[in-house]
C-alpha cells in the first residue's frame, strides 16, 4: 500500500471518528495502534511504546505544570487588576485608551503566564466590565480581549513553543527569543489599530471625562504596580537566557514568583492554592494524554514514510519553497479553526516539520509563523477556541452575544494577518535575536 493510500485512510479515519466526540487523545492513539498492526503486525506495537517512553524522559515537560500554575495563581493574584488601574490612569484619557491598555496589560501577562486563557480570562474579569461602562462599542472592547489574549501563544513564557520545541527538537530558548519582536509587533499593530479606529471613529473607545483623570503624582505613584511583574519576568526569562537556569528550572522559579505576587497582594489563600494545584492537574493530564495519543499516531505515520508522501503530494500541485510554507500555514489555519491548539500542533507538526528541515528553513522562524497561525484561527468564526473561552466567562449582564464575537474578531484577525505576512517576509524580525543571543 502507498504511503498516500495509508495518509487518506488514516486522516479520513481520524476526521470520522472525531465526529463521534470521543477524546482526541484515544482517537490519534488508537488510530496509530491499529495502523502498526495492519502494517507491521504485532511488532507494529513497539512503534508506538518507544516513542511514548521517549516522550516521558524528556526532562523539560516537567516545565509546563509549573508554568500552568503560574498562571493560575497570577488569574487570582491581583496583579492584573493593580496594573489594569496604573493603565487606567496613564492611557485612558485618549480615545480608545483603555482598549490600548488593555493590550499592554495582556502583553505583561503573557510575559508572566505564557498562557491562551490567562490573558483572556483576566482580561474579562477586570478591563472588559470597566470599557462597556464607559461605553466602549461592545465589538472593539470583546474583540480587545481576545487578541490580547491571543498574544500569550507568541510573547515568552509560551507553552505553544515548548510543546513546538520538543516536537520539532529546537532550542525553547532560541523559540522564546524569536517571539519577543513579532510578539511587540504585533501587540503595537493592535494599539495603532485601536488609535486609528478611534481617532476616526471616538464613539468606538470615548476618552475618560476630566472629572476621573488624575494628576502626574497619582500616575507615578501607580507604577508601582509593574514592580512585581518585572522582577518576575526578569527572574523567569531573563536567568534563563544569562544561563543561570534551565527552561525546567525557569518553570520553577516561575510558580514560586506567582506564589510570592499573590503573596504581596494578600491574595494568597489556601484556597487559590488548592485551586490552581486542582487545575493545573487536570490541564497537565489532559495535555500529556494528548501528546501521548499523537506521538503514537505520528510515529506510526513517519515510519511510514509521510515526509515522502506530503513532498509527492506538494510536487503534484506544483509547490514548493515559500509557497509549501504558505500552504501548510493554510493548513494549520483551517485546522485551528475546529481544533485546540495542542491537538493541532501534535497532528501536523510531525509530518511538516522533517519537510521543512529538509527543504533548508529555519524550524525557528516556522515555529512563530506556525504560533502566529494559531493566534488566528484560535479567533476565527465559527469554532475558534478564544471565541468560546470568552463567551464561558462574560460577565452577567454583557448584552454580548456569540454573534457579537464572530464580528469583534474580524479587524483584529486582519491585523494577525499583515503580522503574519510581515513575518514571512522579513524572517529576520524573529531571527536577529536569537542570532545575536546564542550566535548564528
Amino acid at each position: 500500500m502507498s504511503p498516500e493510500m495509508i495518509t487518506l485512510i488514516m486522516f479520513a479515519s481520524m476526521i470520522a471518528l472525531l465526529v463521534t466526540g470521543r477524546q482526541i487523545f484515544v482517537i490519534l492513539a488508537a488510530i496509530g495502534i491499529f495502523a502498526g498492526l495492519a502494517l507491521w503486525g504485532v511488532g507494529g506495537i513497539s512503534m508506538a511504546f518507544y516513542s511514548t517512553m521517549k516522550l516521558i524522559s524528556w526532562y523539560s515537560l516537567l516545565a509546563i505544570p509549573c508554568f500552568i500554575f503560574m498562571g493560575y495563581i497570577l488569574a487570582g493574584s491581583g496583579v492584573a487588576q493593580r496594573l489594569y488601574d496604573a493603565m487606567h490612569k496613564w492611557v485612558g484619557a485618549a480615545p480608545g485608551g483603555l482598549a490600548m491598555g488593555t493590550i499592554g496589560i495582556c502583553s505583561l501577562i503573557a510575559a508572566m503566564a505564557g498562557l491562551l486563557f490567562a490573558g483572556t480570562v483576566t482580561s474579562a474579569y477586570v478591563a472588559l466590565p470597566e470599557m462597556l461602562k464607559r461605553k466602549y462599542h461592545k465589538h472593539l472592547a470583546a474583540g480587545t480581549i481576545m487578541a490580547g489574549g491571543a498574544l500569550g501563544f507568541l510573547i515568552p513564557p509560551s507553552i505553544v513553543f515548548i510543546l513546538y520545541g520538543l516536537i520539532a527538537r529546537v532550542s525553547i530558548g532560541h523559540l522564546w527569543l524569536a517571539g519577543v519582536f513579532p510578539g511587540i509587533l504585533l501587540a503595537g499593530m493592535y494599539i495603532a489599530y485601536i488609535g486609528i479606529r478611534c481617532r476616526f471613529q471616538p464613539d468606538m473607545g470615548p476618552a475618560l471625562p476630566p472629572e476621573e483623570r488624575v494628576g502626574w503624582g497619582e500616575k507615578f505613584r501607580s507604577l508601582g504596580a509593574g514592580i512585581a511583574p518585572i522582577i518576575l519576568i526578569f527572574l523567569v526569562l531573563g536567568l534563563l537566557f544569562m544561563g543561570v537556569t534551565s527552561i525546567t528550572e525557569s518553570g520553577a522559579v516561575a510558580a514560586a514568583g506567582a506564589l510570592a505576587c499573590a503573596a504581596i497582594n494578600r491574595r494568597l489563600t489556601r484556597k487559590l492554592f488548592m485551586d490552581a494545584l486542582g487545575e493545573t492537574s487536570e490541564v497537565s493530564a489532559m495535555l500529556m494524554w494528548i501528546v501521548v495519543g499523537s506521538f503514537v499516531f505520528a510515529a506510526v505515520y513517519d515510519g511510514l514514510g509521510a515526509v515522502y508522501a506530503i513532498e509527492h503530494l506538494f510536487s503534484m500541485i506544483g509547490i514548493g519553497g515559500k509557497g509549501g510554507i504558505i500552504l501548510m500555514m493554510v493548513t494549520f489555519g483551517l485546522m485551528g479553526m475546529v481544533l485546540d491548539d495542542t491537538a493541532m500542533l501534535l497532528i501536523v507538526a510531525p509530518l511538516f516539520i522533517p519537510l521543512v528541515r529538509e527543504t533548508g528553513f529555519s524550524l525557528v522562524w516556522f515555529g512563530v509563523l506556525y504560533t502566529l497561525t494559531v493566534e488566528m484561527a484560535m479567533m476565527s468564526p465559527p469554532f475558534g477556541y478564544s471565541l468560546f473561552i470568552l463567551k464561558g466567562v462574560l460577565p452577567k449582564g454583557s448584552g454580548i452575544t456569540i454573534t457579537d464575537l464572530y464580528k469583534s474578531s474580524i479587524p483584529f484577525i486582519g491585523v494577525q494577518a499583515a503580522c503574519l505576512a510581515i513575518i514571512f517576509l522579513f524572517p529576520q524580525i524573529a531571527l536577529w535575536l536569537p542570532n545575536l543571543v546564542f550566535g548564528g
